[in-house]
């Protein structure tokens, strides 16, 4: 990322830290009552299959023993159901998101499914996680982390919170690598998703600043790099549906 330490990118523009924060929040309270719409223009459906597959890897116990998950960035709760939903009894998931509103939606959610026992929702910053540390069994963030002004300050809160022996899984956009998808997903991002995001929401700008995230985010391997360098081992990424996506992961050994 071709930022100095005062700034970042909000889409494509480069702006001083402290204001990316509010223009991200501004951003989601936008979309917030939209969320699964939002993630179904996004990646036309496919989105579901890839948190799916995240649960799956993370393979929360079946049985009554305690397993606590933090889910940074999920306001919503779409990961953390999955999660509560997969596992047995003892599987709790504490969701943090720095946006009231995307909670407020989450907590209707969960609500609703009947598992808000098992499904704590705090507003919290990802940079500044108020946590003790070594709490977690494991640490979850999904299509949340490229919207951190500090990704690497980010990275090392989520390491702080978790027990040693715990594991690290980040679902995020990635760079496609498949021959033709490319083109044809540049195109379907930049030309369509807005303007389907303006016809669908009202709200063309929101869409036009999370296609313009995808594209300034880093690639697999030097996200992979920010990753070791927050503490993790054992770091993986692997692409998913051409490079569309990519599942990184890590241990904290």
């Amino acid at each position: 990322m071709n930022t100095n330490e005062n700034s970042t990118h909000f889409g494509f523009r480069d702006v001083p830290l402290t204001e990316k924060q509010r223009m991200v929040d501004e951003v989601f309270h936008s979309v917030a009552g939209r969320y699964d719409l939002m993630n179904d223009l996004m990646s036309a459906g496919m989105h579901r299959a890839w948190k799916d597959a995240l649960v799956s890897k993370l393979r929360p116990p079946l049985s009554s023993q305690k397993f606590f998950v933090l889910d940074v960035a999920g306001g919503t709760g779409d990961i953390a159901f999955r999660i509560v939903e997969a596992g047995g009894s003892g599987v709790a998931v504490t969701v943090a998101d720095i946006n009231g509103e995307m909670l407020n939606v989450g907590r209707e959610r969960a609500e609703a499914r009947g598992i808000s026992h098992a499904v704590r929702f705090t507003e919290a910053n990802a940079e500044a996680l108020p946590f003790p540390d070594k709490h977690f069994d494991a640490v979850t963030i999904a299509f949340g982390i490229r919207n951190v002004p500090r990704i690497p300050v980010a990275l090392k809160e989520m390491f702080r919170v978790m027990k040693t022996g715990g594991q690290f899984f980040c679902l995020e956009f990635s760079n496609v690598d498949l021959p033709g998808l490319d083109a044809v997903y540049e195109a379907y991002s930049f030309r369509a998703i807005p303007e389907i995001g303006r016809l669908v929401t009202g709200d063309r700008e929101a869409y036009q600043y999370l296609v313009e995230s995808i594209r300034k985010f880093p690639d697999r391997d030097a996200f992979a790099a920010l990753v070791r360098d927050a503490g993790f081992s054992r770091v993986q990424a692997t692409a998913m549906s051409g490079g569309i996506v990519a599942l990184h992961s890590g241990w904290k050994l």
